[in-house]
């Protein structure tokens, strides 16, 4: 049965849920502040990965602002009053341990694998940098010209060109349409005291999810965790409730069709034909992965084998789907010589309306089962993997599925709701993203 995230106090015996036959146990606590702490502990294991999550992202950037949340991923690396840049970085390499972060759309993550023993040294860093970023203006500037950088080399890259250019594309002119890294225009115009009123109205405790997977102990856990947010300052003793969770409402933009055709001199011509998708609590999105499968999710998918293995017109070619508060993207993509673009997008498009009239066969929907249930249990032998489950789990969803339960969803998907799906899909606004030696 899938297990609701109730508030709970650490310690409490009802907040444990025994999840698959590892032996695993998950639990949640709410701290008096508002901050939502997740473990699973897994037997065994002698690493963790915990993450520090906030629940912004570019979409969250009021204006003047565009920019702000990819910035905070790098600027919180470079120091507080108590740790420079140098400090942060040494002691995560000084125990062969490693950190990084992610910006997303809709949130924004800070995470940390390291050994058991040394998670309390990991909790207390990655709190630092949340609670306590000084934001040092010659940092932030010199952080500027290497955002810069980044961006131009994702530039020079026509598969990154091809995706960053189809979300705008399908989200349009809505705070999902931005990129989510800034463009070179908001980053080298987004002030420092911009930046810092972001940082200060989203890192607060109630937007805070802390997760941790492996060798860890929940209530150890939570007590290293209020200690460090104290000492960076942050005051847990005021009772707050959580941030609620985004709205599923839809957003008013149905993904209108466009066609757009970016110039590159590149030897070869990438290509993007999708719509609008589901947003990340439909509950299709069981049934979308096993469209997504079918359709473009391996060797023995469909495009593949047609493009790729009949006809040898591309080298990589695949299908994806993203998920939103009230939306997603759906696509299909190919990369293939410029003077076969045009047969490409046509293959592309025709593979999905196949789809859409005829369905699947029982035997593609065996085996895709039996892909993504095979993958969901390879997947979570990983503790970060489960780190991020369950920050997803508590930001996105409000419910954590237990691997048998996801199995179970996905088993029972029909071959009828795959081509309902995949109608559904195919009927709607189709806009069309090329990169490459073309006139633009």
């Amino acid at each position: 049965m899938p297990w609701d995230l109730p508030l709970v106090a650490a310690g409490d015996p009802g907040s444990e849920l025994t999840a698959g036959q590892d032996g695993a146990t998950i639990r949640r606590s709410v701290l008096p502040g508002g901050v939502r702490v997740l473990t699973e502990a897994m037997p065994g294991l002698r690493s963790a990965t915990v993450g520090a999550w906030v629940g912004v992202g570019s979409r969250d950037e009021a204006g003047g602002h565009f920019g702000s949340t990819h910035f905070l991923e790098h600027l919180l690396f470079k120091g507080t009053p108590t740790r420079s840049a140098m400090d942060i970085a040494e002691a995560f390499d000084a125990v062969g341990g490693e950190a990084n972060a992610a910006t997303g759309k809709e949130h924004t993550c800070y995470y940390a694998r390291v050994l058991d023993a040394d998670l309390p040294m990991a909790v207390d860093v990655l709190a630092d940098m949340v609670t306590s970023a000084t934001l040092d203006p010659d940092e932030l500037e010199t952080e500027r010209g290497v955002i810069l950088e980044e961006i131009a080399m994702n530039d020079d890259d026509p598969g990154d060109v091809v995706h960053e250019q189809f979300s705008t594309a399908v989200l349009g002119d809505t705070p999902l349409g931005r990129p989510i890294g800034g463009t070179p225009e908001t980053i080298r115009a987004v002030p420092r005291d911009a930046v810092h009123e972001h940082y200060r109205e989203h890192y607060r405790p109630q937007d805070l999810v802390v997760a941790a997977a492996g060798g860890v102990d929940h209530d150890a856990l939570c007590a290293q965790v209020s200690g460090a947010l104290a000492a960076g300052g942050w005051d847990l003793e005021e009772p707050r409730v959580p941030a609620p969770r985004r709205s599923s409402s839809h957003d008013g933009h149905d993904g209108a069709a466009v066609e757009l055709t970016v110039h590159r001199a590149v030897e070869q011509a990438n290509v993007i034909v999708g719509s609008t998708g589901l947003s990340a609590v439909d509950e299709r999105r069981f049934a979308l992965s096993v469209l997504n499968g079918v359709l473009g999710g391996s060797m023995s998918s469909r495009l593949f084998q047609e493009i790729r293995e009949r006809r040898g017109l591309a080298y990589s070619t695949y299908s994806f789907a993203s998920g939103y508060g009230e939306t997603g993207t759906f696509g299909l993509y190919a990369g293939c010589t410029p003077a076969r673009i045009d047969e490409v997008t046509a293959l592309l498009g025709e593979e999905l309306d196949r789809l859409a009239q005829d369905g699947i066969t029982a035997a593609e929907l065996a085996r895709c089962v039996g892909q993504h249930t095979g993958g969901m249990v390879l997947g979570l032998e990983d503790s970060g993997a489960r780190m991020n489950r369950l920050g997803r789990a508590e930001l996105v969803h409000g419910t954590l599925l237990s691997l048998e339960d996801s199995i179970e969803r996905i088993r029972a998907v029909t071959a009828e709701e795959v081509r309902e799906l995949a109608a559904d899909l195919a009927s709607r606004p189709r806009s069309v993203v090329r990169v490459g030696p073309f006139g633009d």
